[in-house]
C-alpha cells in the first residue's frame, strides 16, 4: 500500500479508537449516572446518528470543495472541542449538545478518509476501501476493551481518553495528511467517469445501491438491539454474547486476506461480490432463528462476519467509481449517511416488530428485507449498462 494509505489507516484506526471509547457506553451512562430513562437515552442517540447523517452529507459536498485535508481538520477539531467540553460539562443538558456535535464531526471525518483512501490507490480498487474498513474493526475492538477498562476504574476518565485520542488523531491528520493529493485522473469504465453518461444516470445507480445497503444495515444491526435482547431471556449471558462481538472483530481483521484471496479467484465484479455476502447475510439470520445455545449463535455470527466483510467494503468502492469527477465526497457521504440511517432505524422497527409479534417473525422479515437488498443490487447499474450501449450505437 502507499505510504498516502497507511497514513489513513492508521488515522482511521486512531479516529474509531476514540469514538469507540464512549459510545457502548452511552446508555449506561445516561442511564445510570445520569437518571434518565432508556426512552430518554434512545433519542439522545438518535440525535447524535440523525446529527451523524447531516455532518456526513455536509463533510461530502466539503470535501469536493476544499479537499480532504482541511474537512478532516475540521470535522477532527469540532471533536476535540466537544470530548473537551465533555470532559469539563458532563451533566444531563452538557451531555445531549456534545454528543450531537461528536455526531456532526465524526460524520464530517468519514466520507472524507473514504474519498482520499479511493484517491491515493486508484490501481488498488477495493484494496484501499478494505484497508479502512479493517482498521475501523481494529478501532471498534480497541476502544471497547479499552472503555470498559476505564470506566470499570472512573468513568469520568472516559471523556478525557476519548478527547486525548482525538487529539492524537488531530495531529497525525496535521501533519500527515496536508500533501496527500485528493484530486486525480480516474481510469476509464462503465463505472467511471463518461462525458457521455450524464450525472443523473449514476446518481440514480446510486441511490439504487444504497436501498440495499439500508436494508442489510436494518438487518445487521438487530445483533445489537433486538438479537442482543432476545440472547438475555434465553440465558445466555452477558459475557458470552459480548464474546460474539469479540470474535466478530477478531474474524474481521485475521480472516480479511482469507476473503480477499477468495474474491480475487471466485468473484469476478463487485455486484456479484455483494449479493454472495447478502446471500450470507440470510444464511446468518436463518441459522440464528433456531438457535437457542451460544454455539448456535457463534455459528451464525461467523457466517454474519463473513457477508459483512464481503458487503461493507464494497459499496464505498462501487461509490467511487460511480462518482463524477468533483463528487467523490459527496458519494461517500450518502453511503456513510446511509449506514447511519440503517442503525438509526434498525432498532426501532426491530423493537415493534418483537413487541407486537414476536422474535420469528422478525426474522421472516429481515430475511425478507435482504432479498429486497438482493434485487436492487442485482439492479443497480442497469440503466448504466443502457446508456452505455445508446453511446456505443450511436458512434
Amino acid at each position: 500500500m502507499p505510504r498516502a494509505l497507511w497514513l489513513l489507516v492508521i488515522g482511521m484506526a486512531v479516529n474509531v479508537t476514540g469514538s469507540s471509547f464512549l459510545w457502548p457506553l452511552n446508555t449506561i451512562y445516561i442511564h445510570d449516572h445520569l437518571g434518565k430513562s432508556l426512552s430518554v437515552a434512545g433519542i439522545v442517540l438518535m440525535l447524535n446518528s440523525a446529527a451523524s447523517v447531516a455532518g456526513n452529507l455536509f463533510g461530502g459536498n466539503l470535501f469536493d470543495k476544499i479537499g480532504g485535508y482541511k474537512s478532516i481538520i475540521i470535522g477532527v477539531s469540532i471533536n476535540v472541542l466537544s470530548l473537551i467540553g465533555l470532559t469539563i460539562w458532563h451533566s444531563w443538558i452538557p451531555y445531549a449538545v456534545f454528543l450531537t456535535t461528536v455526531g456532526i464531526g465524526s460524520g464530517i471525518v468519514f466520507p472524507s478518509m473514504y474519498a482520499m483512501a479511493g484517491a491515493v490507490w486508484k490501481e488498488g480498487g477495493r484494496k484501499a476501501f478494505n484497508a479502512i474498513y479493517v482498521a475501523q474493526n481494529i478501532g471498534v475492538a480497541i476502544g471497547s476493551a479499552l472503555g470498559g477498562m476505564v470506566a470499570s476504574y472512573s468513568f469520568q476518565l472516559i471523556f478525557f481518553a476519548n478527547a486525548m485520542m482525538f487529539v492524537i488523531f488531530l495531529i497525525i491528520a496535521l501533519f500527515g495528511y496536508r500533501g496527500i493529493k485528493t484530486l486525480s485522473g480516474k481510469q476509464t469504465s462503465i463505472l467511471q467517469e463518461n462525458s457521455q453518461i450524464q450525472s443523473k444516470t449514476k446518481w440514480y445507480a446510486l441511490l439504487t445501491l444504497c436501498a440495499g445497503y439500508l436494508l442489510c444495515w436494518v438487518g445487521y444491526v438487530q445483533w445489537m438491539s433486538t438479537i442482543a435482547a432476545y440472547t438475555q431471556e434465553i440465558n445466555i449471558s452477558l459475557y458470552q454474547y459480548s464474546l460474539l462481538w469479540t470474535i466478530n472483530g477478531a474474524l474481521i481483521v485475521i480472516g480479511q486476506p482469507v476473503i480477499s484471496q477468495v474474491v480475487k479467484r471466485f468473484i469476478t465484479s463487485l455486484k456479484s461480490q455483494m449479493i454472495v455476502g447478502m446471500v450470507i447475510f440470510i444464511l446468518s439470520f436463518l441459522v440464528a432463528s433456531s438457535a437457542e445455545q451460544f454455539i448456535m449463535f457463534s455459528a451464525a455470527m461467523i457466517i454474519l462476519t463473513i457477508g459483512e466483510m464481503l458487503v461493507w467494503p464494497a459499496v464505498p468502492t462501487i461509490a467511487d467509481q460511480l462518482a463524477p469527477k468533483g463528487k467523490e465526497g459527496f458519494y461517500q457521504g450518502v453511503v456513510n449517511s446511509t449506514a447511519t440511517g440503517g442503525r438509526m432505524l434498525g432498532p426501532l422497527l426491530g423493537g415493534i416488530l418483537v413487541d407486537s409479534l414476536g422474535m420469528s417473525m422478525l426474522f421472516t422479515v429481515m430475511i425478507g428485507l435482504l432479498i429486497l437488498a438482493i434485487i436492487t443490487t442485482m439492479i443497480y447499474d442497469r440503466k448504466l449498462k443502457e446508456a452505455k450501449r445508446l453511446t456505443v450505437h450511436a458512434s
